[in-house]
């Protein structure tokens, strides 16, 4: 927002959440008028049709990494095993790019 000079000309206007489901909450209740949220809650079906949304240019930001790890304390490690194979299957890396996650090549084997 600073490098597109608009910063300064909302920031009085910011209602912090909790969480960015919570941001997202106060968009679709009609308590905010607009938010940067998660593309992955501005496609989901509790928002995809409340309004439009227009995608923060990749360039524009560093990317954020998610990950998925299977605890060591686990006491189920074989299910979480299996929950992680089922994670890393191209099935479900459709489902994330339909939420407007990047998957990166190789991540679903």
């Amino acid at each position: 927002m600073k490098k597109e000079e608009v910063y300064d000309k909302v920031a009085d206007k910011f209602v912090l959440g909790e969480n960015i489901s919570q941001k997202a909450s106060f968009v679709v209740s009609g308590s905010a008028d607009g938010d940067i949220v998660a593309l992955s809650l501005a496609l989901s079906p509790n928002m995809k049709d409340k309004g439009r949304y227009v995608e923060v240019p990749a360039r524009e930001y560093a990317p954020i990494e998610q990950a998925c790890v299977i605890l060591s304390s686990s006491k189920h490690k074989e299910t979480a095993r299996q929950f992680l194979s089922f994670f890393k299957t191209p099935a479900v890396a459709d489902v994330l790019r339909n939420y407007g996650f990047e998957v990166q090549a190789g991540s679903a084997k």
